[in-house]
């Protein structure tokens, strides 16, 4: 469906379930299948690493195993939303996940365990999986370019928010729901949609269940509707509507919402990580690696200065002090200091570089201090992630490097064997033998062309 001509009578949610109701996965371009494949890997991987973290048995004791669905990693049979909520959280709670670097958004860890858990909860096949997850993905990428920056500054964690609508979407193209009921659900979705960023405050937890919570509110959403519950056909521009409520200090645009909406599928430029830790910081950590290959030494070091976007500093720059000194593990991946000294030591910034034993590393927290940030006007933040460091040296030499892009991102992707490697690592990491990474890899790779879910049943232990 071409949604380059629009009808105005239509509110946007309306046009939004139009093209909901028309998706075709056959038609889909082979870049947005082979990113929904990507998607599909990279969750299932970062599930079965996180599955035996504290804040993962909490998630599962508040659940009950009497359903049919499959937390990745896990023995026994879910609900469909204890499955989602579940499986979002481990995929979301080191913040290794993709990213969508226009928004920014993480889109896999919301919409692939919503629409793995609908389909095994309907018994449906690899074909809705994949019209499930592009539809879902899709959806988040563009909703993420309609008020940048502007959730964000009310407080409010963009994946949780616009999760909550692109979960109910791509549940509702898996299920074929029709426009009406696709609208539906994504008005009720827009009551669902919750997820403040106090974490930032202490460094808890809460932002892990964030993309579980908008996961499991999306199926919910979507069967409600399917069963003839309503919701606001205004959902999204009304005057009490979901950027009123969530970006209320930018008048939304919708235009990259609709514009060539079923034609392009910007989900195909998302990115995928090289590190468990803040998008944002990415590129910084390249600069910091790239600093120590140069073969300066930390104790040669006296300042860091890095120029940066306006828009990060409050999540990963502010405030200082804290973010020299990150109160906990987590905290730390939202430290650019922080990362960018712990990959200046390590090479790397994986799960084993954010435990309570790194955080409390003299070395690290030492160089961490000499690091600060100024901002830069000319920064292309959020339509482009880059970074950049000035060091200055005890004998008054001066490095300075920039990266011009996120890797792993549109400009350089990551290689087939990184990501690859990305998922055994994670898998390793979570005790799977080789055997079994293996196995699930492989369903990951083939489960478009099956008849049902049922081999999902081997991604539980």
């Amino acid at each position: 469906m071409n949604m380059n001509t629009t009808d105005s009578t239509l509110s946007i949610a309306e046009q939004l379930g139009t093209w909901i109701a028309s998706i075709d996965e056959a038609r889909l371009p082979a870049a947005a299948i082979d990113t929904a494949r990507l998607l599909l890997a990279d969750v299932t991987g970062l599930c079965i690493a996180g599955r035996a973290e504290s804040y993962v048995r909490a998630t599962l004791a508040a659940t009950d195993r009497n359903g049919t669905c499959t937390a990745i990693g896990h023995a026994g049979s879910f609900s469909a939303f204890d499955a989602a909520l579940i499986n979002g959280t481990a995929a979301h709670g080191e913040d290794y996940d993709d990213t969508f670097e226009g928004g920014p958004v993480h889109s896999g860890a919301v919409v692939v365990p919503a629409v793995l858990a609908a389909c095994e909860r309907e018994g449906l096949g690899g074909d809705a999986l994949l019209r499930g997850i592009a539809t879902g993905a899709e959806l988040m990428c563009r909703l993420s370019l309609v008020a940048p920056r502007a959730i964000h500054s009310a407080g409010f964690h963009p994946t949780a928010v616009i999760g909550a609508l692109a979960a109910a979407a791509g549940v509702s193209a898996a299920l074929r729901l029709d426009a009406q009921a696709a609208t539906s659900a994504l008005g009720i979705a827009g009551s669902m949609a919750s997820g403040i960023i106090e974490y930032l405050a202490e460094g808890t937890s809460t932002k892990r269940m964030h993309a579980g919570w908008a996961a499991q509110s999306g199926i919910r959403a979507a069967l409600m509707a399917r069963a003839g519950f309503d919701g606001p056909r205004t959902v999204l521009e009304g005057r009490h509507g979901f950027f009123k409520a969530f970006a209320p200090s930018r008048t939304p645009d919708f235009e990259p919402a609709l514009n060539g909406l079923g034609d392009s599928w910007i989900m195909s430029t998302i990115a995928f990580k090289p590190y468990a830790c803040g998008t944002m910081t990415q590129p910084y950590i390249d600069c910091a690696i790239a600093l120590a290959e140069r073969g300066v030494q930390a104790a040669q070091i006296e300042e860091i200065v890095c120029d940066v976007g306006e828009g990060t500093v409050h999540r990963l720059w502010e405030e200082l002090a804290v973010k020299h000194r990150p109160p906990t593990a987590y905290a730390a991946k939202f430290s650019t200091p922080f990362c960018m000294a712990v990959g200046f030591f390590d090479r790397k910034a994986g799960f084993e570089q954010f435990t309570e034993a790194r955080i409390h590393d003299a070395q690290v927290l030492a160089l961490a201090a000499k690091i600060r940030y100024r901002i830069d006007p000319e920064n292309e933040y959020p339509k482009n992630f880059t970074g950049h460091l000035r060091a200055t040296l005890a004998d008054g030499s001066v490095h300075e490097i920039r990266q011009p892009h996120m890797r792993g991102g549109a400009h350089e992707p990551l290689s087939a064997a990184e990501l690859n490697a990305k998922f055994i690592d994670n898998a390793r990491y979570g005790g799977w033998d080789a055997e079994n990474a293996e196995a699930a890899r492989t369903w990951c790779e083939h489960v478009f062309g099956a008849t049902t879910m049922a081999g999902a049943a081997q991604l539980r232990h």
